[in-house]
């Protein structure tokens, strides 16, 4: 296969890196939440029923935010349901998951689980069912600081400090039929914007993310972004983004889904955009990309209905599946300029990077290694990458790219990453990494993802990347082979 080449160069950045692009998602759905993170009779249970090996794992990589409580569940969900003495919580049928909800898990709980954990909430409101005043309740219930009725229900909870959260989800995938309070654009809009306008009366300083689409496939996709933002771009601060990428797609198509997120991306970028200049407005919308990950809807089971906690979504992951989700990681990174939030759905047993069995330490799935590069890039500043690679076609793709790249350089400029993906399943591709802009710095690790390595899918404990030889460097060219099916990570280093 031809030679490819990736330049980098300090002085062409896309933007920094905000901590909390690599956030997850706790959703009560399945298990993620009962038998996920809290789990009172399993004996890795600590106190307050929270699993220590999960929050072992949780502060491991040192996740940044946390989505909660949905997803599709929270277009259903009542939050006083799930607040005061725990045997008096009345349980529910879960309209979005055909479960049964006992409530013994709720907003003080997950707030608590959030601080052991060291991550921030984010939390969503209701808007399929129920609208502004609930909303503002719930802001009143987290963040008023006493001497109103919910503020003061807080402390009769045992929790007399406010929490302070402050990144808010104005509903969820409120463009899809499937979600519980389904409606047109322009209704929803009208909606959020009073929802919105009525929780910053009870705390000015939070940060709001309105609906986008649950996918780019969708038919009302981008016209619903503009429909809402038309209506509410002076009160809010981001616009969701959601997608999955899974079988049924072939191998191929599965491999390039980092084209699609960049379209998806890109496309929303051009119509905030758009809908900011037509206002003649300085104000720049970000994006909340909180739900993403690979997801094999062909894997999963028929549940039995109307259970509590019923096993769902437990997809076991394999090693495409981590290379994906590394080509994703490295398209967020490459957006850091108005991409600010990101939650990896989800974070335990759903769709995730980590696994909790009864009676078992939680082990880590394949896909926990490229989502933990995600979070290592903190704070960091996205380098503009110049890849010249070779392409080969996929069925229903078209030409994709061969190699696929992303590079961040540290917040003191110490360190520069380049993490790389090789997309072919049969060829290795020689590359050369053109370091010259970077004098005094050398090349200190290369460690890989790679598929003579990998193990069954579900194989409990997927092993990290392994550490392999470094190239030699020649006049600041660094010539380095890419292994077919492979997810890299090399490291250079100034020298002091």
């Amino acid at each position: 296969m031809a030679t490819a080449q990736l330049v980098v160069d300090p002085a062409f950045r896309v933007g920094t890196v905000d901590r909390r692009l690599g956030g997850s998602f706790v959703e009560h759905l399945g298990r993620c939440v009962y038998g996920g993170i809290w789990d009172p009779d399993d004996p890795a249970a600590d106190s307050n029923g929270f699993r220590s090996d999960v929050l072992g794992l949780v502060r491991e990589v040192q996740v940044p935010v946390v989505r909660y409580p949905g997803g599709n569940f929270v277009s259903g969900y009542r939050f006083e349901d799930g607040i005061g003495p725990p045997e008096s919580r009345p349980s529910r049928p879960d309209l979005a998951w055909h479960s049964v909800e006992p409530n013994r898990f709720g907003t003080d709980e997950a707030l608590g689980w959030c601080a052991a954990a060291g991550t921030e909430a984010m939390l969503a409101v209701n808007l399929g069912t129920r609208g502004a005043g609930a909303a503002a309740d719930l802001v009143e219930y987290t963040n008023h600081p006493g001497g109103t009725y919910w503020s003061d229900r807080r402390a009769a909870n045992g929790h007399p400090e406010p929490y302070g959260v402050k990144l808010w989800c104005l509903g969820n995938e409120m463009d899809g039929p499937w979600q519980i309070g389904h409606r047109p654009a322009a209704d929803y809009a009208r909606d959020a914007l009073q929802a919105a306008r009525a929780m910053r009366a009870i705390d000015g300083t939070i940060e709001l993310v309105a609906c986008g689409s649950s996918n780019s496939a969708m038919p009302s996709f981008p016209a619903w972004e503009a429909t809402v933002l038309e209506t509410c771009y002076d009160d809010v601060d981001y616009i969701s983004l959601h997608s999955y990428y899974g079988r049924p797609s072939s191998r191929g198509e599965l491999l390039a889904a980092a084209l699609d997120m960049d379209r998806f991306i890109e496309t929303v970028v051009a119509t905030c955009d758009h809908v900011g200049a037509r206002r003649r407005s300085t104000k720049r919308i970000g994006l909340s990309f909180d739900e993403w990950n690979v997801w094999h809807r062909d894997a999963e089971p028929d549940h039995e209905p109307w259970r509590q906690a019923p096993p769902m979504l437990e997809n076991r992951y394999d090693h495409d599946d981590a290379v994906v989700v590394g080509t994703l990681v490295n398209s967020l990174i490459r957006h850091a300029d108005r991409v600010k939030v990101a939650c990896l759905a989800q974070l335990v047993n759903v769709i995730a990077p980590i696994v909790a069995e009864p009676g078992r330490p939680a082990w880590r799935q394949s896909i926990f290694w490229p989502y933990r590069e995600l979070i290592r890039a903190a704070r960091s500043d996205s380098l503009l990458v110049a890849l010249t690679t070779p392409e080969h076609d996929v069925a229903g793709v078209g030409s994709v790219p061969v190699l696929d790249a992303a590079a961040t350089v540290s917040e003191d400029g110490d360190e520069l990453r380049l993490l790389i993906a090789n997309r072919s399943p049969d060829h290795s591709v020689p590359t050369t990494l053109d370091l010259r802009a970077w004098p005094g710095y050398a090349l200190v690790s290369h460690e890989q993802l790679a598929d003579s390595t990998s193990r069954p899918a579900g194989a409990p404990g997927w092993p990290p990347p392994v550490a392999v030889p470094l190239p030699a460097e020649r006049a600041g060219r660094v010539d380095v082979s890419i292994p077919r099916l492979s997810w890299n990570t090399l490291v250079a280093r100034r020298s002091h």
